[in-house]
């Protein structure tokens, strides 16, 4: 299947699907406030929804399929789920990004379903630190999920940390040895400005440029790997050839071999991460309109988009968060754990 491009030639090969927008954290960079609007549960997809949804894209070109949330672990049996994604035919990397709390539980039968990679979120190794950051505890219990996913044989494993100024900044070379023990990847993450974040500052931007001079002061020359391709992070590896990545979404944008789309838990559409409206599929699937008709649709917003929302934020004067209070309490949607981040 030769999938569709958009307007700047882009083509549509990765899917990021929401399974809920419920998180068991309250990370400061993602969900910093006390009180949040859900979704309404009855609007959510369901496991054959979702199934469909996917099949659909498959018919466009995506084959690439990462499950998001919210953190996707509350979603109760989503072992079910991955064995019914699995069986897709042209779905050939199906991966899943959790804070890893329920993973130390689940990683066996999620490995036996047929989920191929996991990245787990760990910004920090003192656990002090992990519960000012999210607001809870539970520090050992990433831990110990990331040994069970190791244990469970998955093809990949990566640790994504958000790397802030003045709070773990210090922690680069800590992290990194952590992943070495642990067989993973670890992928660096810049503070970003999307959704929620509405606590984002400019100053708390750890930059790419930074990150590696600090690694290179600690460990010599960093070789970058090259072949990024669409993928979110640039790799790097040290003089030891451990590899490690960067995401610098913030600093050096990416948006142009950007081929992701999103699918919020309730069925919506976006063509991007800073995207101000989305497109309802859920509405399509419930009143009987045939898949190859919706396959239509998709390819005909696919082919029309011209989102490079990182670009753009990056050359606004003044950059602050992207929406205020306001409008993300008048709309879900906008939140980055609604669109699956």
């Amino acid at each position: 299947m030769v999938p569709v491009v958009d307007s700047f030639s882009r083509p549509l090969r990765s899917l990021r699907l929401s399974v809920t927008d419920r998180c068991n954290l309250r990370c400061e960079y993602c969900m910093p406030r006390q009180d949040y609007v859900w979704l309404e549960r009855e609007q959510l997809l369901s496991f054959e929804e979702m199934t469909r949804l996917t099949r659909i894209f498959a018919l466009v070109g995506v084959d690439k399929l990462r499950l998001t949330g919210g953190e996707p672990l509350l979603r109760r049996d989503l072992d079910r789920l991955v064995q019914m994604l699995a069986a897709i035919p042209g779905v050939r990397d199906l991966a899943l990004t959790t804070n890893g709390l329920q993973l130390a539980q689940q990683a066996p039968a999620l490995r036996t379903a047929g989920l191929t990679r996991v990245t787990v979120s760990l910004d920090t190794l003192r656990p002090d630190r992990f519960t000012a950051l999210t607001r809870r505890s539970g520090h050992e219990r990433v831990l110990a999920g990331i040994a069970a996913a190791r244990q469970a044989g998955f093809e990949s494993i990566k640790i994504n940390s958000v790397i802030m100024r003045g709070f773990n900044d210090d922690e680069l070379a800590d992290l990194i040895e952590f992943g070495r023990s642990q067989g993973a990847e670890v992928r660096f993450i810049e503070y970003m400005d999307v959704g929620g974040a509405v606590r984002w500052s400019n100053t708390q931007v750890f930059a790419a440029t930074e990150m590696l001079a600090a690694l290179a002061r600690r460990y010599g020359a960093i070789e970058p790997v090259g072949g990024q391709g669409s993928a979110p992070a640039e790799r790097f590896l040290l003089p030891d050839h451990y590899r490690f990545g960067i995401i610098s979404s913030t600093t050096q944008p990416f948006c142009g071999a950007c081929d992701r789309a999103r699918i919020t838990a309730d069925g919506f559409f976006f063509l991007c991460l800073y995207a101000r409206e989305g497109t309802d599929l859920k509405a399509l699937l419930r009143s009987g309109v045939p898949d190859d008709e919706i396959a239509s649709r998709i390819s005909r917003l696919w082919s029309a988009r011209r989102d490079r929302g990182a670009e753009e934020r990056l050359n606004l004067g003044g950059r602050a968060s992207l929406f205020p209070v306001e409008e993300l309490l008048a709309n879900p949607h906008r939140e980055m754990h609604t669109r699956g981040g």
